[in-house]
């Protein structure tokens, strides 16, 4: 008897569980229709596409959605239990680490860049010019491959050749084979938290100081401003807790599948989905430009339809 309402309550949770993995796929596809809605409008003035602060907004949505794209197709596969070989595992994986860590380093080169317009506003265009802006587009390329390189390093060092076309759930477990490594990749994640925080407060205290002390237009701007680094303070600290739930999931692998999938559901909604739902409400509903020419754009196209 107590084995037929095991048998039932499973059948019940793995149902409520397909119907929470239906929900997120609906929520993934109206996510990437606002975010290509958005992408459409940034392209559509000039004056985003040469200025700075829209420029990398453009950066954290093209993140934002190839980072949503390819953890929802692993979400998938963990679902239905598909293996893949390990190598094509890493070749995901090498995606997924860089975009991981793309748009809270976009982030913070957003708040820099508040920073710079609000307190050095003599000195912005020079600070932020065209050229400089696509620099910065490749300095955080390059410093959010930096883990990814570190996580591969060690994995390659210790892999064995037959490991690479053995099938397994592909997921961040397999590439720790030691403890060792996991100590290597969460100091790596914990100095980049650290710096990140530094940035963001540093930011933050200065630009309260500025809108103190200002008056008229430039005390509204100054307070927008402050507001916005909040704003990226909070999805920043969604995004660095994401950067750690890959390694509570791994610890959960080894000890139980279905709790594994669960956590990994909750995570992927909580923490990958949330803080990328804030850069439309931060850069394309409350920056009156923007805002209005979204309207316009998505007017067009009501009209075309």
């Amino acid at each position: 008897m107590s084995n037929n309402n095991s048998l039932v309550g499973g059948k019940v949770i793995l149902l409520h569980y397909r119907e929470i993995i239906i929900v997120v796929q609906v929520l993934v596809v109206i996510f990437l229709c606002i975010n290509s809605l958005l992408i459409i409008t940034f392209f559509r003035k000039e004056c985003f596409y040469t200025t700075t602060r829209y420029i990398l907004f453009a950066v954290t949505l093209l993140s934002d959605s190839f980072m949503l794209v390819m953890s929802d197709i692993l979400l998938i596969f963990t679902h239905f239990g598909f293996a893949m070989q390990v190598w094509i595992c890493i070749i995901i994986s090498v995606v997924v680490f860089v975009y991981n860590i793309v748009t809270p380093v976009t982030l913070t080169a957003m708040t820099l860049e508040r920073y710079v317009a609000i307190c050095m506003p003599l000195r912005h265009s020079q600070l932020c010019s065209m050229r400089s802006t696509m620099h910065c587009i490749l300095i955080i390329h390059g410093l959010s491959s930096v883990p990814c390189i570190v996580v591969l390093s060690t994995f390659f060092a210790s892999a064995s050749f037959s490991l690479y076309k053995q099938y397994r759930l592909c997921a961040i477990k397999i590439f720790m084979l030691y403890r060792w490594q996991d100590r290597v990749i969460s100091a790596v994640q914990e100095f980049y938290f650290l710096i990140m925080v530094i940035i963001i407060l540093f930011s933050y205290v200065k630009i309260m100081k500025v809108a103190k002390a200002a008056s008229g237009e430039d005390k509204k701007s100054s307070w927008k401003g402050l507001r916005t680094v909040i704003l990226h303070g909070f999805q920043l600290l969604l995004c660095l807790i994401q950067l750690w739930t890959p390694f509570i999931e791994s610890t959960l692998l080894r000890f139980h599948l279905m709790l594994f999938t669960h956590v990994r559901l909750s995570n992927f909604i909580l923490f990958g989905l949330t803080p990328k739902c804030l850069s439309p409400l931060i850069y394309g509903l409350r920056d009156e430009t923007f805002s209005q020419a979204l309207k316009n754009v998505f007017g067009l196209y009501k009209r075309n339809i």
